[in-house]
C-alpha cells in the first residue's frame, strides 16, 4: 500500500511542473539563449606580465641555504627568468626558482659583505615574442650572530726609536672582520706637526720630529709619544692601534753645516787679511834692505875710488875719499834702519797662515754627515783666537788693493818662500 502511493505522488508533482513550463513557453514564443560564462582563460592570457609572489627584501644567516619559487601570471613553460647585478652564489633556473648558499668563505674572502643591501634585478622573458618581458628588483642581506671584530694593523711594531731630524713613514693598514672598518682618526699624547691625513686603512703616516723637540728638562734626553689611530665600522665597534715613539735628542746637523761654513768663512777672511799684512811688511823690509845696499855699494865704491886715486898719484883724493865711505855708515843706518822688527813680525804672520791653512784642511768634513763637525768647529774656533791673540799687534787692513789670486800669487812665490824659508842651525 506505501509504494503506490509514493509513485502516485511523484506523477503529480512531474505533471505539474510540466504544466508550468509549457505555459512559459507559450508567454514568449522567442528563443532564449543562456547567458555564457566570461572566457577566463582569454582574460588571463591578455593582462600585464607580472610575478605573482615578488618578495622585495630578503635576509638571510651565513652558512644557510635560501630556496624561493616565483610565480608568473602566465603559462611558465613559455618564459624564463634571469639574475643581473646577483651577489656570487645567488642563482635562478629558467623556471623562477631562486636558490643560495650562503657559504662563510664567501664572506672570509671578501666576495661578500655582511649587512650590505645587494639590489638584485630579476627579469621574465618570453621564449618567442622579445618585447614580452618585464623586470623588477630585489633586496638581499646577510647576516650572522658570530661577530669577528676588525683590528687597525699599522705596518710597524707598536714601539719605535727615533733621532730628531729623521723622518718616520708607515701605512695604516686594517684587518677586516664581519663588519670591515669604514673610518680611522687619528689622536697623539702630544701636539705634532705632520702633513699626514688618517681618514680610513691604508692612508700613509708620515711625521718627521724638528730638532727642537727634545727640551733640556726631558728624561734621559728623550721625549715619549704616542700615537692613536682609532677604528669605527657601521655598528661602531672601535678597534685602536698604539704606537709608542722615543725621540731621542740629535744633533741639528743642516744648521750645525751653516756654523762650520760661517766659521771656516771668518777663518778664511783672517787669512786673507794676514798675506795682505805680510806682503806690506815685506813690501817694508825689502825697499829697507834695498837701500841699505845702496849705501854699502856706495861705501866700497869711494873705499875703491881712494884706492885707485892713491896708486894713480893723488894721495890727497885717495886719503878723502875712504873717509867718505865710512862717513856713509851712519848715514845708512839713520836714514834706513834694519827692519828686524818687521821681518820677525813677517816670518811669524806667514808662519800662522801656514797654521791656519793646515787646520782647515785637517778639519775638513768628511761624507755627507760627518759625526765629528761638532769638534771641527771647535777646533776652528779654537786655532782662529788663539792665532788673532798672537797677532793681535799686527796691523791689520782691508785687502781691497788686492785680490785672493794675487795675495795667493805673490804668498806662494818661490822667491818669497826661499827668504822667509826655516834654516837650519848653523847654517
Amino acid at each position: 500500500m506505501m509504494k503506490p502511493a509514493l509513485e502516485l505522488r511523484l506523477w503529480l508533482f512531474f505533471t505539474v511542473g510540466l504544466l508550468f513550463s509549457l505555459k512559459g513557453v507559450a508567454q514568449n514564443p522567442s528563443f532564449r539563449v543562456p547567458l555564457q560564462l566570461s572566457d577566463t582563460s582569454r582574460r588571463y592570457d591578455d593582462s600585464v606580465l607580472r610575478i605573482k609572489n615578488m618578495n622585495p627584501y630578503f635576509t638571510v644567516h651565513v652558512d644557510s641555504t635560501l630556496t624561493y619559487q616565483f610565480e608568473i601570471n602566465r603559462d611558465p613553460n613559455r618564459y624564463y627568468f634571469y639574475l643581473r647585478n646577483a651577489p656570487v652564489g645567488l642563482k635562478v633556473k629558467e623556471n623562477g626558482l631562486l636558490t643560495f648558499r650562503a657559504d662563510k668563505s664567501y664572506f672570509l674572502s671578501g666576495r661578500l659583505k655582511y649587512d650590505f643591501e645587494y639590489h638584485v634585478t630579476i627579469g621574465v622573458q618570453n621564449l618567442n615574442d622579445p618585447k614580452d618581458k618585464t623586470d623588477t628588483s630585489f633586496l638581499i642581506t646577510f647576516f650572522t650572530t658570530e661577530i669577528i671584530p676588525s683590528h687597525v694593523k699599522p705596518t710597524v711594531s707598536s714601539v719605535l726609536y727615533m733621532d730628531e731630524g729623521d723622518t718616520i713613514n708607515f701605512r695604516v693598514q686594517c684587518e677586516s672582520g664581519t663588519y670591515p672598518i669604514e673610518s680611522i682618526n687619528f689622536y697623539s699624547s702630544v701636539p705634532i706637526k705632520t702633513s699626514s691625513l688618517i681618514k680610513g686603512c691604508n692612508d700613509n703616516f708620515t711625521w718627521s720630529p724638528p730638532y727642537d723637540f727634545v727640551k733640556d728638562g726631558d728624561s734621559g734626553k728623550q721625549k715619549l709619544v704616542n700615537l692613536y689611530f682609532v677604528g669605527t665600522n657601521k655598528v661602531f665597534m672601535r678597534d685602536t692601534a698604539i704606537i709608542k715613539i722615543y725621540v731621542k735628542d740629535a744633533l741639528n746637523y743642516p744648521y750645525m753645516v751653516d756654523q762650520y761654513n760661517n766659521v771656516v768663512k771668518n777663518m778664511r777672511t783672517y787669512i786673507l787679511q794676514l798675506k795682505y799684512a805680510f806682503f806690506q811688511l815685506d813690501k817694508k823690509v825689502k825697499k829697507t834692505n834695498h837701500t841699505r845696499t845702496g849705501f854699502d855699494m856706495t861705501t866700497a865704491v869711494t873705499a875703491l875710488g881712494g884706492t885707485i886715486a892713491t896708486s894713480s898719484g893723488n894721495p890727497t883724493t885717495g886719503a878723502i875719499l875712504p873717509s867718505v865711505g865710512v862717513t856713509m855708515v851712519p848715514v845708512k843706518e839713520t836714514v834706513a834702519p834694519p827692519q828686524t822688527a818687521e821681518q820677525n813680525q813677517a816670518s811669524l804672520v806667514r808662519s800662522s797662515i801656514k797654521r791656519l791653512d793646515y787646520t782647515v784642511h785637517d778639519n775638513a768634513l768628511l761624507g755627507d754627515k760627518d759625526p765629528d763637525i761638532t769638534k771641527k768647529i771647535n777646533n776652528l774656533k779654537t786655532e782662529l783666537k788663539q792665532t788673532q791673540v798672537q797677532l793681535i799687534d799686527v796691523p791689520l787692513e782691508e785687502t781691497s788693493g788686492m785680490t785672493e789670486e794675487q795675495l795667493n800669487a805673490y804668498f806662494d812665490n818661490p822667491r818669497v818662500n826661499k827668504k822667509y824659508r826655516m834654516k837650519r842651525g848653523g847654517k
